[in-house]
């Protein structure tokens, strides 16, 4: 009985696990790749390396690929690499957690969209509410940097746009559409990393770095969210994702020094609790893992 109880807890437990390696990844990114390769070289040395390894682990090649399916692949993995290039971007000059929060506005937009109740009107308040401290509107004395800031509202875009062609190829294999997805979101943003950072991508240091980062921020995240799936209801896996923004303020906290002031911190709270109502309400087919979050 005792063994039964604590099985239910592993999916929990795994999807806590994928949040916190996104962060601690994401983190050790920042600290490490930025000052040696910036943050157009980071993406490309994480997101290629990423690609390899999901590449290895589920060699796509072992399954048919229709002209179609290879579209949808083929614009899923263009957003996939946007906004992991977005996202790198705004992290230049936006402490970790704010960066989180704001691009969390992509998939709440896509999940508010495709259900258009009264309730959601509660979400969108929420996640304007957040926003609005955060973004300089004019309501808010916001000292971020808008350069930032932009880039971070691109990356929400790009993650808006990343859910809606992960559905379209939703009925393939998930390590397919994951695999070739990372593969296309590589030759994307590569050349953007070599122009930038050159042969420095190819230093060792950097390579061992990028490894780490691209296992502890891709791959083990992707695998233990893949496990949870199968077990967990959509709206249990939502609200659990939902935190993300918190952890990744947390993690940035401890690892990062990023201190964040009370005004951010309710910010991140309303956009965290709009993620949560959105998936506690929601009307919509389970999360396919075409949709999972392959950045931060």
């Amino acid at each position: 009985m005792h063994a039964h109880g604590f099985q239910r807890f592993v999916p929990l437990l795994a999807v806590f696990g994928s949040v916190i390696a996104l962060g601690i990844g994401t983190s050790w990114a920042k600290q490490w790749l930025f000052p040696l390769v910036g943050a157009q070289g980071t993406t490309a040395v994480r997101v290629g390396l990423s690609a390899v390894l999901m590449l290895l682990l589920w060699r796509p090649w072992r399954w048919h690929l229709s002209r179609t399916d290879a579209r949808a692949i083929a614009l899923y993995g263009v957003a996939l690499g946007g906004m992991n290039l977005m996202f790198y971007m705004s992290l230049r000059t936006l402490p970790f957690g704010l960066a989180v929060a704001i691009e969390f506005s992509g998939p709440l937009a896509v999940a508010i969209w495709s259900s258009r109740r009264a309730v959601d009107f509660i979400w969108v308040g929420l996640a304007i509410a957040g926003l609005a401290m955060l973004l300089p509107l004019g309501l808010s004395a916001s000292a971020l940097d808008p350069v930032g800031l932009l880039f971070a509202l691109a990356a929400a875009v790009c993650w808006a746009l990343y859910i809606v062609f992960g559905k379209r190829a939703g009925h393939l294999h998930a390590g397919h559409t994951v695999s070739l997805g990372l593969l296309m979101a590589a030759i994307v943003v590569v050349p953007v990393g070599i122009a930038h950072a050159g042969a420095a991508l190819l230093t060792p240091n950097v390579l061992l770095i990028g490894l780490a980062v691209a296992a502890v921020s891709s791959a083990i995240p992707i695998s233990l969210e893949m496990m949870a799936l199968k077990r967990l209801p959509k709206e249990t896996f939502g609200i659990m994702i939902s935190m993300e923004p918190a952890v990744a303020a947390l993690l940035a906290w401890v690892l990062l020094g990023e201190h964040l002031n009370l005004v951010q911190w309710l910010a991140i709270g309303c956009i965290v609790a709009a993620s949560m109502g959105s998936a506690l309400t929601a009307r919509r087919p389970v999360v396919s893992p075409a949709e999972l979050p392959m950045v931060a």
